[in-house]
């Protein structure tokens, strides 16, 4: 069985993550989401096209949840995403809620510090 790279490890883990709370949506449980989105939202980032996929998902499960302050933090972040890329602002380990500011870095669990450690600084 061959050895996965940390890169490839950490888009594992992330898909797996958004898998579940696609699950979560499609069951009508936006509230289980959260937990996997954050995840998610801390592995995927890096990579634009994964990191804006996250938060549109957020955004799904902020409208199912009729969560308005979560809505327009969503959408707030959402417009933030090709500028954070653009300049290389990306906060690490920020999960990507309205209830934390777009721009704080947080504190990485060391199992999710050996998947983001992949080469990439």
């Amino acid at each position: 069985m061959p050895v996965m790279n940390p890169a490839s490890s950490r888009i594992a883990a992330y898909d797996a993550a958004m898998s579940a709370a696609l699950v979560s949506l499609a069951r009508s449980a936006p509230s289980a989401a959260w937990a996997q989105l954050e995840l998610a939202h801390v592995l995927g980032q890096r990579d634009f096209g994964r990191h804006w996929r996250m938060h549109v998902t957020m955004l799904r499960a902020a409208w199912a949840l009729r969560d308005g302050r979560e809505l327009l933090g969503q959408l707030l972040r959402l417009s933030l995403v090709p500028l954070g890329h653009l300049f290389g602002r990306l906060p690490l380990g920020n999960t990507g809620r309205s209830n934390v500011s777009a721009f704080t870095p947080m504190d990485v669990p060391a199992d999710l510090k050996r998947l983001l450690d992949d080469g990439r600084g």
